[in-house]
């Protein structure tokens, strides 16, 4: 299937299905579906937690369990296949290459830099932290390599590891969104790993001037910096989406610990118990509230809905029943878990359109454009990588 054939079939199944996927389990006491899916519903609610786990962490067992639900939903999966980019061979890194890189982070350099197409222009490096992609491509040969970083305190870090390293690196600390950021492009083959939502469409969008020689972008957090309606790249996109809808696409995670997914569950519960408190003490739906501060929830259920109404100017009776309300958060967050099952069958779907929003807004600007994937699922689910050259 070629890059645009699979856009409009992804775009045409989240359109079909939106009522699958854009309700919020977690800002709902029930998604839209489910009135439609009355046998889905109780198949998903009488799912055991192992079973919720397990499904949780395989896309494609959890495709399948849904599909056999919902068999308009079986194509799904070879839609959302994409082919894995050849990797080339890398000469070996010296030791000074490891300075301050976590083992996750140097897999996935290891990985984007191995995927990418041979590369003669200068190498800009877009949104480079400490620039240890730059460092790695110019330790494999690339004839100039320019780190583009807003964060003076990262160049200067960036700049004393190229200096120990001994490598020809330059840093340029300049705002991405910039017009100085964006004139860099000039004549340069630009570098993005993990460059996040309006960091990385600001490439595509400035493509058009033709400046430069070619694109590898692997997208990251594709919600960052929109605000109302997202604005796609490509004039073929329909999907009308907001900042809410595009996280779902980055909602996996296979690198947080078992610590981490304890307290993001206790996290859930609390809030969720808190949502449902302040629902029968003042009746309505779900509104939102601002980040939590993780201490808040350190301080036990009581702690933080208190900590909480505060702020958010709830009146509490004098006697409340925690232990009660805290079930409550527990039992509805064993639901939005089991409800999303269903929204996260579409996460790939959703990524994959946006990635490609990207290729087609390259292809129109006069670049031929594929995406492919460039590492196993395991070091990042962020593992789309878009390369473009001059037509």
């Amino acid at each position: 299937m070629n890059l645009a054939d699979r856009f409009f079939a992804l775009q045409h199944c989240l359109d079909v299905h939106a009522d699958l996927w854009r309700p919020r389990p977690f800002c709902v006491e029930a998604p839209d579906w489910v009135a439609r899916y009355p046998a889905l519903e109780a198949d998903m609610l009488a799912l055991s937690d192992d079973d919720v786990a397990a499904l949780g962490a395989d896309d494609t067992a959890r495709l399948a369990w849904v599909a056999s639900r919902v068999p308009v939903l079986g194509d799904l999966l070879a839609l959302t296949t994409v082919p894995r980019c050849e990797p080339r061979p890398l000469p070996p890194c010296d030791a000074h290459f490891d300075w301050a890189i976590p083992g996750r982070k140097r897999e996935q350099i290891e990985a984007f830099a191995a995927a990418l197409d041979p590369v003669e222009a200068p190498v800009l490096e877009w949104c480079a932290g400490k620039g240890h992609l730059g460092r790695r491509l110019a330790m494999q040969g690339a004839g100039s390599v320019t780190s583009l970083e807003i964060d003076p305190v990262l160049c200067a870090q960036s700049a004393l590891l190229a200096t120990r390293a001994r490598l020809a690196q330059h840093m340029v600390c300049a705002d991405a969104l910039s017009a100085d950021g964006q004139s860099r492009v000039a004549t340069h083959h630009v570098v993005a790993l993990h460059a996040c939502g309006e960091l990385h469409r600001s490439l595509v969008r400035g493509a058009a001037a033709g400046v430069a020689a070619g694109f590898s972008i692997a997208p990251c957090c594709y919600d960052r910096g929109v605000t109302g309606d997202f604005l796609p790249v490509s004039t073929a996109a329909t999907l009308r989406l907001d900042a809410g809808d595009l996280r779902l696409a980055i909602t996996e995670s296979v690198t947080a610990t078992e610590r981490e997914r304890r307290q993001h569950a206790q996290d859930s519960a609390f809030k969720l118990g808190f949502i449902a408190l302040r629902a029968a003490l003042e009746g309505g739906g779900y509104r939102p509230f601002r980040p939590v501060p993780a201490a808040w929830v350190r301080s036990g259920f009581e702690g933080f809905c208190r900590e909480l109404a505060a702020r958010e100017a709830v009146v509490l009776p004098g006697a409340v029943n925690w232990d009660e309300w805290q079930a409550v958060g527990w039992a509805r967050h064993a639901q939005v878990l089991r409800y999303d099952l269903v929204r996260h069958v579409f996460r790939r779907a959703l990524e994959l359109w946006l990635v490609s929003d990207l290729a087609l807004g390259l292809e129109a600007a006069g670049y031929r454009a594929r995406v492919g994937v460039f590492c196993d699922r395991a070091i990042t689910p962020r593992n789309l990588l878009v390369q473009a050259a001059r037509a």
